[in-house]
C-alpha cells in the first residue's frame, strides 16, 4: 500500500529503525509497511506524512505530487480562474455587465437576474 514510503526513507537517508523511533512504531512495522504486509492506521499515515513533509496521498501512491498539499483559501485562484479575472478586467463597463448577466443566469441568482 505505501508505494513511496521506502523511496522517501532512502531520499531522507533514514533507517527503518530511526523512522520507527521518530513516529513511535517499531522497525518491524516500517518493514511491513514497505513490503505491503501491513497497512498502517490513519494516525500513523499522518505521522509519516508530517515526518517527510508530504501528503498521505503521495505516500500511498495516489498522486505523484511529492510536496505537502497546502491549505487553499476560498479566494485562491487556479490558472484558469486567474486568466478569466485578467480578461474581465480588460472589458469596459457595458461588457462587464453583460458577463455579470451571463454568470447570473447560469447561477440562477435572483440578485443578478434583476440586474440584467
Amino acid at each position: 500500500m505505501l508505494k513511496n514510503l521506502k523511496d522517501l526513507r532512502k531520499k531522507f537517508n533514514v533507517s527503518q529503525q530511526a523512522l520507527g523511533n521518530a513516529i513511535g512504531v517499531t522497525q518491524q512495522s516500517i518493514n511491513k509497511y514497505e513490503n505491503h504486509n501491513v497497512e498502517p492506521d490513519i494516525y500513523t499515515l499522518k505521522l509519516l506524512a508530517d515526518y517527510f513533509n508530504t501528503s498521505i496521498d503521495y505516500i500511498v501512491g495516489y498522486t505523484d505530487i511529492e510536496h505537502k498539499i497546502e491549505k487553499v483559501s476560498e479566494g485562491a485562484l487556479n490558472d484558469q480562474e486567474l486568466l478569466h479575472i485578467k480578461s474581465y478586467r480588460k472589458l469596459n463597463a457595458e461588457e462587464k455587465q453583460s458577463i455579470d448577466c451571463v454568470i447570473g443566469n447560469y447561477l440562477k441568482s435572483k440578485k443578478n437576474k434583476n440586474q440584467c
